[in-house]
């Protein structure tokens, strides 16, 4: 009893917020852990084909390494609050970062699929707590009056990171070879465990020994393991026309209802959802979880399209997504500093809006527009997204109490995660049905199709040349109108996420995370 007094005593309740180049080092290698944990769940995507073929089995049976991971690390990631409290934030980070590496290094080194999925699983698990642990943590460093720039810093590296994930894998996989998007890890992970090792100890929080709650975590992983196997194998089993699909639907549903009703009712639950209760929190999640949703899905179809029917190469479609980050650095210290000057809801709001108009902008392409007309959409979206992202954080983490901002992040996050993994899925499938009816649409409209095929074998095509030619114009248009639609529907949930900000009631005091 002694010893626990002695060293509850020897943590600071409120350690001094750090300055000058120690602020600046940490601030860096907590933002650098975010952003090598968000970026691992988009790098593999483009380095399926390399993986496979590197493997031995078929690109179907190599998603699994995209799927693995992104269950693991949505499970993951609502323990952050238990298990914060249950070893230490600081501690526990130095526990996911050295793990995360670890299994990165095993990731790399694998020599079947089997392997590389449990590598890919445990990397997940290791690496989920890693964001809403660094984003707390972030906020304690810095001092109160500058605690939106923390904040700013990890809404940076959470939104830019998916977009340079799959630049970045497919250099590699190009380049070199796929093991390397798991072994640059290694470096980035010496670095952050380094720098919070070296400076974040005095921020420890103290430790509770409360119970694991086994039957909530089993209700967990069956019930996000068993939706989240569903949203990304749906497609290649034509959804509910499966029995599995249908299997995993019932199981995922039924499990999850267990679940809420398991977690409110249990005295230490290990997803504490009763955070809830705090309408601003309620609110304020489900603005982020709407529009994370419709941003994710954009940056999910705009390459495919890209690549697939307009014709660029991965390395231009790179250059034309990568505008979205150059407003998204340059207006996340303006959006942090609005925080506490005026309402927040207004510059949420505005940033929701703002990101709605760009969805627009989006839907006047064509298959033919050229270079700047693609770009300025990503450009300008850029200039909405740290508003969106970092306002929302600040409102939700500040209508709680302070000793629950980490439950709330991590559930924050898991939900942020979950809604781009499901809005992923549902674009992906809505843009294939649509590009089929607009097929079937073009198809029947066609205007003299006999006299344009008439055309091109008489400037030398065979008459199966000549029908792959107009099969290949209608198929681009079909494809171009039906993610055109996708826009739209984004821009529509946009404005949703927008009207929910005004249904949080805006806190006495707006302090990046402290309710007042």
């Amino acid at each position: 009893m002694a010893s626990a007094a002695a060293s509850a005593a020897a943590i600071p309740a409120e350690p001094q917020p750090l300055t000058g180049v120690r602020l600046i080092v940490a601030a860096f290698a907590l933002a650098l852990a975010n952003f090598v944990v968000v970026l691992d769940m988009t790098i593999a995507n483009v380095s399926v084909p390399h993986i496979a073929g590197g493997l031995a089995v078929s690109p179907t049976q190599g998603t699994w390494v995209i799927t693995s991971y992104a269950v693991a690390d949505a499970i993951a990631v609502p323990l952050t609050g238990w298990l914060a409290m249950r070893f230490g934030t600081v501690r526990w980070f130095m526990i996911s970062i050295i793990g995360f590496g670890i299994f990165s290094f095993l990731c790399g080194i694998s020599s079947t699929l089997d392997a590389l999925i449990l590598f890919r699983v445990l990397q997940g698990l290791a690496g989920g707590p890693l964001m809403p642990l660094s984003q707390i943590l972030l906020l304690r460093i810095f001092p109160k009056k500058k605690a939106g720039i923390g904040l700013a810093i990890w809404a940076m590296t959470t939104t830019t990171a998916p977009i340079l994930g799959p630049i970045l894998g497919g250099a590699i996989s190009d380049n070199w070879t796929w093991p390397w998007i798991f072994f640059i890890n290694l470096p980035v992970v010496a670095i952050c465990g380094f720098g919070v090792f070296s400076l974040l100890t005095p921020f420890e929080t103290k430790r509770e020994k409360a119970r694991i709650d086994t039957v909530g975590l089993i209700l967990l992983v069956v019930s996000v393991g068993a939706f989240q196997i569903m949203l990304d194998t749906g497609r290649e089993h034509d959804w509910f026309a499966s029995t599995w699909i249908v299997g995993l639907a019932v199981l995922a549903a039924i499990s999850f209802a267990a679940f809420v009703i398991w977690e409110l009712t249990d005295a230490n639950p290990v997803v504490n959802l009763r955070i809830f209760r705090f309408r601003g929190f309620s609110f304020a999640t489900v603005a982020i979880s709407l529009g994370f949703g419709a941003f994710f899905s954009q940056v999910v179809l705009t390459p495919l399209w890209l690549q697939q029917v307009a014709g660029y190469t991965a390395t231009e479609t790179g250059y034309i997504v990568a505008w979205i980050g150059v407003f998204a650095v340059l207006f996340s210290p303006i959006a942090a500093g609005l925080i506490g000057k005026i309402d927040i809801r207004i510059s949420i709001c505005a940033g929701i809006l703002w990101m709605a108009m760009t969805s627009v902008l989006r839907a006047s392409w064509n298959a033919d527009v050229n270079y700047w007309t693609l770009a300025l959409p990503h450009l300008l979206q850029g200039m909405g997204m740290p508003f969106f992202f970092v306002g929302l954080t600040a409102l939700a983490l500040s209508s709680v109490p302070e000793k629950d901002q980490t439950s709330a992040a991590g559930l924050m996050s898991f939900l942020r995660t979950l809604s781009g993994a499901m809005g992923t899925a549902m674009a992906t499938t809505a843009w294939d049905s649509a590009s089929r009816t607009s097929r079937s649409e073009l198809a029947s409209s066609l205007n003299d199709p006999g006299a344009t095929m008439s055309a091109l074998e008489r400037a030398g095509l065979t008459l199966e040349q000549a029908r792959g030619v107009i099969d290949r114009l209608v198929e681009v248009q079909a494809a171009t109108q039906g993610v055109l639609h996708l826009f739209l529907a984004s821009g529509t949930i946009f404005l949703i996420a927008a009207a929910a900000v005004w249904c949080a009631p805006l806190p006495k005091r707006v302090s990046m995370g402290t309710a007042h």
